[in-house]
């Protein structure tokens, strides 16, 4: 089969193994060969390829529901889509959500994925209770924050890399509607923008979209959005059906003049007035999910793919460090579109989670020449601000960023090497990266 990641860049012939059943996956893991697990394939680059893939989206039933204390038991394969679907009415919503609801619940996990509320509510591991996890020699083990401890710390941001997720126990969050409540701010620059996420923490959710090619005192101007969950307007959330991309379009339509007129069209429609937009009630998919609107949307982005340049640097070194990427970025003329800027809180004890307190940017680029010589200096300016790169995201991170960026990486692997992991999960991010 032809596999990429969401970036649909490497591409590479893979074999597949659907998982469906526990006795399955034991069998095939006796095969020889390493594998990793691909769920729905929203990684953006190399971390959920191998040359010997388990495709986990038809492990996907629903357990059991505690309804008192709001938690519900998953097989892995199961989406943030269906668990919102059948959920959302009954008044409860998983409390960390990413930019999309198309991912599975087991890579939800490997990637310690995290929204636009992380400043309140952490990670998505901060809501789980307990994994079942299957090991190379087709044992189960349960990990929890106290069972199995180690081994729960490595597998939550681990990227597939301690072994096969099965289910999930994860508490979920309640909630009286399904819409959300929105504030739209039009910042007229960086710095302004960092003055509105330190002035509204109390919100529950805050993101800024970034016009990364402006310069001068426009120079990181953006729309900031804030959100909380409305009281009113019920519970039933139809899902709007996403516009298709019907084909990959020619990549030379996406260049500095074609983005830079869709930047200052998007500023403009967001605010045509220096007035804030308070309070307006949105539908929740539309305020967490925008881009599901479009599906395909990578197609976009020309054959040779995209890749998403998603990086966190301390809250000391936020305006300082993210002024000069944007100001290295617009130089270079080399896109991307927008720019996400979103504020995190305390991070975790996780070996391998991406977020630590201070502020993260993503940035979507298309994959041309020069670029990879362009993220290597961007990759610099991270590093002497402290920061590190979003491993989910990633497809060319050089090993020693990623070691200088994780200081716990060396615990990670010596797991790894202790219960024989490296010899059975493998993906072509592990391999290059040296773990």
């Amino acid at each position: 089969m032809n596999l990429t990641g969401w970036g649909r860049y490497p591409r590479i012939q893979s074999q597949g193994f659907f998982l469906k059943t526990p006795e399955g996956l034991r069998d095939f893991l006796r095969e020889p060969g390493d594998c990793i697990v691909h769920g729905m394939g929203g990684s953006y680059g190399d971390s959920a390829l191998n040359a010997r893939v388990i495709l986990s989206r038809r492990y996907n039933k629903i357990l059991n529901f505690d309804p008192r204390a709001g938690v519900v038991r998953c097989q892995a394969g199961i989406t943030l889509s269906d668990l919102i679907q059948v959920f959302l009415p009954r008044g409860w919503l998983p409390a960390a959500m990413p930019g999309t609801r198309l991912i599975t619940l087991g890579g939800a996990i490997a990637a310690d994925v995290h929204g636009k509320n992380h400043h309140q509510a952490g990670c998505f591991s901060e809501g789980l209770i307990s994994l079942e996890l299957m090991l190379p020699g087709g044992q189960v083990v349960e990990c929890g924050r106290e069972l199995n401890r180690e081994l729960f710390l490595a597998t939550c941001g681990g990227m597939g890399l301690t072994g096969i997720i099965l289910t999930a126990a994860l508490r979920l969050q309640p909630v009286k509607s399904a819409w959300i409540r929105e504030t739209v701010i039009r910042s007229q620059n960086l710095k302004e923008a960092f003055l509105l996420f330190d002035e509204n923490q109390d919100a529950a959710y805050s993101v800024a979209w970034i016009d990364c090619l402006a310069k001068g005192d426009s120079l990181g101007r953006s729309v900031f959005r804030l959100g909380d969950h409305a009281d009113s307007g019920g519970l039933d959330l139809p899902f709007r059906k996403p516009v298709r991309v019907p084909f990959t379009f020619p990549g030379f339509l996406l260049n500095r003049h074609s983005i830079s007129w869709f930047n200052h069209l998007f500023y403009k429609k967001n605010n045509k007035s220096s007035a804030p937009v308070e309070d307006r009630p949105v539908p929740l998919g539309d305020f967490f999910f925008p881009l599901d609107r479009l599906a395909n949307w990578n197609r976009l982005y020309g054959r040779p793919g995209l890749t998403q340049y998603h990086l966190v640097l301390p809250k000391e070194a936020g305006l300082a460090g993210i002024t000069a990427i944007i100001k290295k970025t617009a130089a270079a003329g080399l896109g991307p579109f927008l720019g996400v800027l979103k504020l995190f809180g305390p991070g975790n004890d996780n070996y391998l989670s991406f977020p630590l307190e201070g502020y993260t940017l993503a940035l979507d680029f298309k994959i041309q020449t020069g670029l990879f010589s362009l993220l290597d200096e961007l990759d610099r300016i991270v590093i002497e601000h402290g920061g590190r790169l979003y491993l989910a995201k990633d497809v060319r991170m050089p090993r020693e960023v990623f070691q200088k960026g994780y200081p716990r990486w060396e615990l990670f692997a010596e797991l790894r090497e202790k219960l024989g992991l490296r010899q059975k999960f493998n993906s072509l991010q592990s391999t290059r990266l040296g773990v």
